[in-house]
């Protein structure tokens, strides 16, 4: 047994939850516990669908199960089971549980950022008088950075020889 894979014990707990395994297309569907382990291996170690051993199937077979599963709850009731098998042994605190509070930095491209070699990241021009409004809102102190934000009056800012040309307008 593999670390990752799911034991005898716990797999008697969900076997009755899964799918029945009945023909598609003239063949019968891969082991759903094979392909379980192989989704809890994926999830584990953060690898790519295409990256899964062979010994959990094929990676499309996995991939598409797993968005089969999803998309028809399945996770959801095989998490219910299990919360209702901890708490009738008294071993969840419902006040503080949580499935998980992980943070997971998202990829530039997320944030919107340009393809490379095509002048850097996208930049959204902000309103300036909504960014002034939530600068008062937020109280902007001299610490915090809406107080930058709230006495900017332009963005992206002026090019450099726009600020020399205002500065000397003003000094007049």
């Amino acid at each position: 047994m593999r670390r990752y894979e799911v034991t005898d014990e716990q797999w008697a707990l969900v076997a009755d939850l899964m799918p029945g395994n009945t023909r598609r297309g003239g063949r019968r569907w891969r082991d759903h516990r094979q392909v379980l382990n192989g989704l809890f291996w994926v999830l584990h170690t953060g690898a790519q669908w295409r990256e899964l051993p062979d010994r959990y199937g094929p990676w499309r077979t996995a991939a598409n199960r797993f968005a089969r599963w999803r998309r028809e709850g399945l996770f959801d009731r095989v998490l219910g089971r299990l919360q209702l098998r901890l708490d009738a042994d008294g071993r969840l605190d419902w006040d503080l549980f949580c499935v998980d509070g992980t943070s997971v930095r998202a990829s530039r491209s997320a944030a919107g950022a340009r393809p490379a070699g095509q002048g850097g990241p996208l930049r959204q021009s902000p309103s300036p008088a909504t960014t002034r409004w939530a600068a008062r809102g937020a109280g902007g102190g001299p610490s915090s950075t809406w107080s930058w934000t709230g006495t900017a009056s332009r963005w992206p800012p002026p090019s450099p020889p726009a600020r020399r040309a205002s500065a000397s307008r003003s000094s007049r």
